[in-house]
């Protein structure tokens, strides 16, 4: 445990500050935490959470604790000042109900009792309690536990007076309302994700999360003095460095507090992650674009003020995206008065945050450069290329445009398009090689399904820039087959297909494809997968054959199930035979024997009448195979592509995808335990 600062006894039911009511929360949840699917139900748990950091962030708390419980119910416990329980003079109810059951009740709206606070506090929990099945409140607080329980936003029990106690602070335990929620799953990697990050944003707290469903007793320590430059460190691991030393600044101004911390990689790519008052903005907002100006500007400055771009020909300026080539960057603000786009705050909209933050961007970067000339050198240096790529790919973008090229007067060769102008019912197909897209244009519906074959491996697009990318004429013919255009000609609107469907074989070299088409897509089309237009195709396995009854098996699990069920059709045909007999016969004989043998590693091409066919290319069917198992939507399966957390499929795609061999390697070693048998 971590010892605790001074608490302020000051603290108490008048400055708490109602503003409405809380009905409206049940009747349109997804107004207060987004939605209602697996995203929203997490929300839960970070209003409460934010609550007891915020009690850390102004200095009262120094411990939290967070635990996965039986029964879908979640604590979280802090050793804050306590939510108030005196009578509190606008609803002569105890403050305590008041903040769990008064939609914007909090003690953050009167400005006196936080300096700086993420969730609401009174916003948050209220709409925990509203959708919560059950909720109960203990606080430690005035030398007493105080305890009180509530149901869908509303008080069930009276406020009771406990035992007696020296310690402060407020526990929360809460049951999500299955009637909100249709699925009630607490992910624990993407619990630990965010409270290791909160862990890193607010300094020296001591923050325990663990796992007690099912009895798996998963615990998690969290304690980082650094700040975000310890979490700066965390993004780079295993990363090379081009700037040797780590920018960082921090500076008040006005009432604002604002930290910056950013170096460069050896990487095409650029990951910027910013807070305010410790809640991600994942679209960023005035606080970004601040960030964004001062470097750009800084660096621009550096370069002509040193002759650094005088040999550069064409080029006479970088942009923002040329300066954020390899920069890794990580920027917090605390504000007092935060107005955000949305109840989830994913975008900050304070215009003089972007004042702020640039101003003090522009003066300690442009000191950083100077007091460290090498690094200066390497990053413009990065920066140049990454300016000359862009040319060059410029150049590139304007020849695959000309002439119209996206706009469908000039589709490519090998595209087999669709019949059907409708966007909204047309499937692109992008297939492996030359055989499969030949059995797929036979067996697919020409109406409203296109093939795209690709001969030979895409172009790996994570350790190439733009204009490699637009060399190449598997992505070429792709792009122009999408209509979207890419890069900053990218316009989702374009798109001609709403299905856009992987297909590759179920081999290494099948999985290698799809995973550079991903990365494809990631890179450059990620508007297109959050708008859920990419699929990946689940073509069978197997396919299991017995007399006329053929079955298709889509994993080893599946084959092993079909199998033992032909057994014991067959074992059911041999009893019928002849129920007066008592000898048993040849083949009962042979069936029981198959039933007991393992069957967990069949290699075998038949077992006892049944035959086993392993599908190891898409090729290897015929087109009726291929569009009954594959390709019919009446019965084929597909999995959509989602982003649920960019900066993780970020880390993933560049460790695997990427220059570093250390990373990927360390990876493959982790990793190894969990592949069952490997197909090579």
């Amino acid at each position: 445990m971590i010892s605790k600062a001074t608490p302020n006894n000051d603290y108490s039911a008048k400055d708490i500050y109602v503003l409405e009511g809380l009905e409206p929360v049940r009747k349109r949840p997804g107004m207060y935490i987004g939605s209602t699917s697996l995203e929203g139900l997490h929300h839960l748990i970070w209003e409460v959470v934010d609550n007891s950091l915020d009690e850390a962030l102004n200095g009262f708390a120094s411990n939290i604790e967070i635990k996965l419980l039986e029964n879908n119910q979640v604590m979280v416990k802090d050793d804050g000042r306590g939510i108030p329980v005196d009578i509190h003079p606008q609803t002569k109810k105890s403050a305590l109900e008041t903040v769990l059951c008064t939609l914007h009740a909090g003690g953050k709206f009167g400005g006196k009792s936080y300096k700086i606070s993420g969730g609401l506090h009174g916003v948050g929990v209220s709409v925990v309690n509203a959708l919560s099945k059950w909720l109960k409140a203990e606080v430690k607080k005035d030398g007493y536990v105080w305890t009180q329980e509530y149901s869908k936003g509303k008080a069930i029990t009276p406020l009771k007076r406990g035992e007696k106690t020296t310690e402060t602070g407020t526990t929360i335990i809460f049951e999500p309302d299955p009637e909100i929620f249709p699925e009630i799953k607490f992910e624990w990697k993407k619990i630990i994700d965010h409270l290791r990050e909160q862990a890193y944003l607010v300094p020296k707290t001591f923050i325990k999360i663990k796992d007690e469903r099912e009895k798996k007793n998963n615990v998690y320590n969290f304690y980082f003095e650094g700040g975000i430059l310890a979490y700066l460190k965390n993004l780079i691991e295993d990363k090379e460095l081009i700037s040797q030393n780590i920018f960082y600044t921090q500076k008040d101004i006005d009432t604002m507090k604002i930290e910056i911390a950013l170096c460069y990689i050896s990487d095409i790519e650029a990951l910027e992650v910013s807070f305010v008052n410790n809640i991600k903005t994942g679209e960023g907002g005035m606080h970004l674009t601040g960030f964004r100006s001062g470097l750009t500007k800084v660096l621009n400055d550096y370069a002509k003020e040193n002759n650094l771009l005088k040999s550069n020909g064409d080029l006479q300026t970088f942009t923002g995206d040329d300066v954020r080539e390899g920069l890794v960057a990580v920027i917090s603000l605390k504000h007092p008065s935060p107005e955000f786009e949305g109840q989830t705050k994913a975008k900050l909209g304070n215009p003089e945050a972007r004042t702020a933050v640039e101003s003090v961007m522009s003066t300690a970067f442009k000191e950083f450069l100077e007091k460290n000339p090498n690094d200066a050198r390497e990053i413009i240096s990065k920066i140049t290329l990454a300016a000359k790529a862009r040319l060059a790919a410029k150049a590139a973008k304007e020849s695959v445009l000309r002439k119209g090229i996206l706009e469908g007067s000039s589709l490519p060769g090998k595209l087999a398009d669709c019949q059907t102008k409708n966007m909204e019912e047309a499937e692109l197909f992008i297939v492996e090689g030359d055989s499969a897209g030949g059995s797929a244009k036979q067996g697919r519906d020409r109406r409203f399904q296109a093939i795209l074959p690709l001969r030979g491996k895409p172009l790996n697009i994570e350790k190439a820039r733009l204009d490699k990318a637009l060399a190449n004429e598997e992505i070429k013919s792709l792009i122009i087959a999408l209509g979207t255009a890419i890069s900053s000609e990218f316009n989702p609107d374009k798109l001609r297909y709403n299905k856009i469907i992987i297909m590759t074989d179920a081999d290494v070299d099948g999985l290698h494809i799809r995973t550079l088409l991903l990365t494809l897509f990631f890179r450059y089309f990620e508007e297109l997968i959050e708008r859920g237009h990419l699929y990946i195709a689940q073509p069978p396995l197997y396919k299991i054959q017995k007399g006329k009854i053929i079955k298709y098996a889509y994993s080893d699990e599946e084959r092993d199930l079909i199998i033992k069920e032909l057994q014991k059709l067959k074992t059911e045909k041999s009893k019928t035979t002849d129920e007066s007999e008592p000898e048993i016969t040849q083949e009962s004989e042979n069936v029981k024997e198959s039933e007991e043998e393992n069957i967990d590693n069949i290699d075998t091409e038949k077992i006892k009448g049944i035959t086993i066919q392993r599908y190891k290319g898409l090729g290897e069917m015929n087109p009726e195979q291929l569009w009954e198992t594959t390709m019919n939507p009446q019965g084929r399966i597909l999995k959509q592509v989602t982003i649920e957390d960019a900066i993780e499929a970020d880390k993933t795609f560049d460790i695997l995808m990427g220059d570093e061999v250390l990373p990927r390697k360390k990876f493959i070693q982790t990793n190894a335990i969990f592949a069952k048998e490997l197909d090579v």
